[in-house]
């Protein structure tokens, strides 16, 4: 059985310097139980987490998918994380996995129990699924339709669509309706017909050498997966752009890719049935700057 890693954390408040940081986390079994009834997370899916890839000792961007995980704090109204801590429990997490192999380290900050003192916060480690098939010969994917026009975050920032809640059933609901369609994954789309991402996964096209993601909003969760392709393909010389993707350049691009901490680049083969160029010496390319160690 591959070995996992869990570790409860006492959070200490943002800034908070000086502190015993080992004396702040406690690591449990990942089979015995470890939150109470009124754990919010569980109840009502009333906090954040960031999944990190762990790829032979090195846990990659950590601190860029920290950085996301404040960003969603703040906009959850969740006290901030004290980073420094949440650093130090990684490289503990990290340190206590085999030095080879692909691993899933999930980071969890609640607002705890309800009425409680504190929020809650956790992280896990454990083996990634192989997601081999995916990388090597890519993915069909549907567009379904998340049911937001453009510009909905704006109007109601109360819906915290640019941060990575728990709430995550809807993501989960998405991947099983792409499922009964014949299909691995899925896109999902405005309600005005423009490209928004995966239920768990960024966007990127290529088209004319040219690589596109859609415009950053508060609508859509800046991809650390896709914003470290876009600064690899422009050390290579090569453009990026951020903006509004129409759903019909999901098909007449002359590439296209899912990209995730986890599963990495997926190239997609199939739109909603039809077929798309899908360029495997490319999707290659990347996997292998994927899987390199990244700060």
């Amino acid at each position: 059985m591959a070995p996992t890693v869990t570790l409860l954390i006492q959070p200490l408040p943002s800034g908070e310097v000086g502190a015993d940081l080992d004396a702040t986390f406690r690591e449990v079994d990942a089979s015995a139980p470890a939150l109470r009834v009124g754990e919010l997370s569980t109840q009502r899916g009333d906090g954040i987490f960031e999944t990190i890839g762990v790829v032979d000792g090195h846990a990659q961007e950590a601190r860029a998918h920290l950085e996301r995980l404040r960003n969603s704090a703040r906009i959850c109204e969740l006290p901030e994380p004290n980073l420094p801590q949440w650093e130090a429990a990684i490289a503990r997490a990290v340190g206590s996995l085999p030095a080879t192999g692909e691993y899933a380290l999930k980071l969890v900050l609640s607002r705890g129990v309800e009425h409680g003192p504190a929020p809650t916060a956790w992280l896990h480690a454990s083996a990634a699924a192989d997601f081999t098939a995916a990388r090597e010969h890519g993915i069909r994917v549907v567009t379904l339709d998340r049911g937001y026009a453009r510009g909905t975050a704006e109007r109601a920032p109360w819906l915290l669509l640019g941060a990575k809640t728990l709430s995550y059933a809807v993501n989960m609901a998405a991947l099983r309706e792409a499922k009964r369609r014949g299909a691995d994954d899925t896109i999902f789309v405005t309600s005005d017909g423009y490209v928004m991402e995966g239920p768990t996964s960024s966007v990127i096209i290529r088209r004319g050498g040219v690589y596109a993601t859609p415009a950053p909003s508060g609508a859509i969760l800046h991809g650390t997966t896709q914003q470290s392709l876009f600064e690899h393909v422009e050390a290579a010389g090569g453009r990026t752009e951020y903006r509004d993707i129409a759903v019909e350049e999901l098909t007449t691009a002359d590439a296209a890719w899912l990209v995730s901490s986890v599963r990495l680049a997926a190239g997609i083969t199939d739109v909603d049935g039809t077929s798309v160029p899908y360029d495997a010496d490319e999707t290659r390319e990347l996997n292998a700057y994927l899987l390199s160690p990244r700060d």
